[in-house]
């Protein structure tokens, strides 16, 4: 057996194992990495350690870290208030308000993940606050993310179109970012709907409709939990808004949370757009906050999600030995050298999908690509549709746990909550990544047959 195969098989079986037995995927996956990397590959530990995502494992930390903070002074608490008076109480319009905001600030050249890393906190604080399903929130976020994330001048857009132009292949900048853009808007239509969003519509029109007894009865709904219980400690004092919802009348903008919001700004700022490393911004900010105020800060590094991130860090690192052994580009070049070019197209959108749900949507883009350009430049396939469906069916999967966007979605939901939106995001990535490439190659590669 060679080694690309063993190493899949061994990839599998780690996942056969943390579904049957309580072991953290992560610790399998470093031991697997040792195993397959240096007792049967003869790797030394610089060649198995250079696959550890040490940039998310900072982002990860960082971003739990600061928005912890962030948490324990209410400032999250404060920033959703404003966000319910902003939509006057439509409940239903805050996922698509986080969709629409992930998309410009991707379309205007920001990463998906620095995207995701400032909005993820906030849009899942909000949806505990307001029981809204924290899985649906996250992919609204990630899917508005990857919307604007081929736009001419974001970074995908213009590592696909340097691709294509390199080979000498048609291509068609707004093609490709309108195809994402409206992709994952009706993939984000399916998810609002499919993961409760209508609940939200029908609640609204309850508290909307006639008669001062619905009205509070739409509100009691926005503020208490199943059995009375209320949704969160800071809403027990409450006013109603012309629509129904509950408005929290906390403690106002003092001078912590003022801190707080200059923080975060300058995170926003600095990872949009200096471009610094979202990871070193968060931490760098946390620790002038826990300077600031050594009270507030003193049990939020407990709510760093650890266990999420030994997970998502060792199932990378195998994924770095995986790709040593060259299994990926073992696969891609089988696929690519059948000499049937739709079924070429849709065997690399599968494999773009499948790969980049545990590595990088970014660098794979660059090696799945130029995989296509041989029987593309053959003329009887259209250029601009495979390769449209080759980046879409690549990026959509960042909803993967094991990616950067689904990591920050899992280490940002509520800790009772954790394990059961990691569940979800791996079966809807798993869903996505089977029916996504099958969707993208029916919609823009088949009408393209020359």
């Amino acid at each position: 057996m060679n080694i690309e195969i063993l190493s899949i098989l061994v990839l599998i079986g780690m996942f056969v194992i943390a579904t049957i037995l309580p072991i953290n995927m992560g610790a399998l996956a470093f031991a697997a990495a040792f195993i397959v990397g240096s007792l049967i590959m003869g790797m030394t530990p610089n060649d198995i350690f250079a696959g550890f995502p040490s940039d998310l494992f900072l982002t990860l930390v960082g971003i739990t870290y600061l928005f912890a903070i962030a948490q324990n002074n209410g400032t999250i608490d404060w920033l959703v208030e404003q966000a319910v008076r902003l939509v006057r109480g439509h409940m239903a319009l805050i996922p698509w308000v986080m969709f629409l905001v992930a998309a410009i600030i991707t379309g205007f050249g920001a990463l998906g993940p620095a995207a995701v890393a400032i909005l993820a906190p906030v849009a899942l604080r909000f949806a505990a606050q307001y029981r809204i399903s924290a899985v649906m929130m996250g992919l609204m976020v990630i899917h508005g993310a990857q919307g604007g994330g081929f736009s001419p001048i974001s970074v995908y857009g213009g590592i696909t179109n340097q691709i294509v132009e390199k080979a000498g292949l048609p291509y068609g900048p707004t093609s490709l970012f309108l195809s994402s853009l409206f992709f994952n808007l009706a993939i984000a239509i399916v998810v609002f709907f499919v993961f409760g969003g209508w609940k939200s519509l029908r609640n609204h029109a309850a508290a909307s409709g006639p008669g001062p007894d619905t009205h509070l009865a739409g509100a009691s709904r926005s503020i208490v939990g199943h059995g009375g219980t209320p949704a969160s400690p800071a809403y027990h004092r409450s006013a109603v808004s012309p629509t129904g919802a509950a408005i929290p009348s906390g403690e106002g903008l003092t001078r912590e949370r003022l801190m707080t919001l200059v923080g975060l700004t300058a995170l926003a700022i600095g990872a949009l757009v200096l471009k610094f490393n979202v990871g070193l911004v968060a931490i760098t900010v946390a620790v002038a906050l826990a300077l600031l105020s050594p009270k507030t800060q003193k049990a939020a590094i407990d709510k760093v999600s650890w266990s999420t991130v030994l997970l998502i860090a060792g199932i990378i690192t195998y994924v770095g030995v995986l790709q040593k052994a060259g299994t990926v580009d073992y696969v891609a070049s089988g696929i690519s050298g059948l000499g049937m070019p739709l079924l070429a197209a849709l065997l690399l959108c599968f494999t773009g999908a499948i790969v980049s749900a545990f590595a990088s949507s970014t660098a794979l883009l660059g090696a799945i690509i130029p995989l296509a350009v041989p029987f593309l430049m053959q003329g009887h396939i259209s250029a601009i549709g495979v390769v449209a469906a080759i980046a879409i069916s690549t990026t959509i999967v960042d909803t993967s746990p094991f990616s950067t966007n689904g990591a920050l979605v899992v280490a940002n939901a509520p800790e009772a909550e954790r394990d059961d939106v990691l569940r979800k995001l791996l079966i809807y990535s798993a869903l996505i990544a089977i029916i996504g490439p099958v969707v993208a190659w029916l919609v823009l590669v088949v009408p393209g047959i020359i």
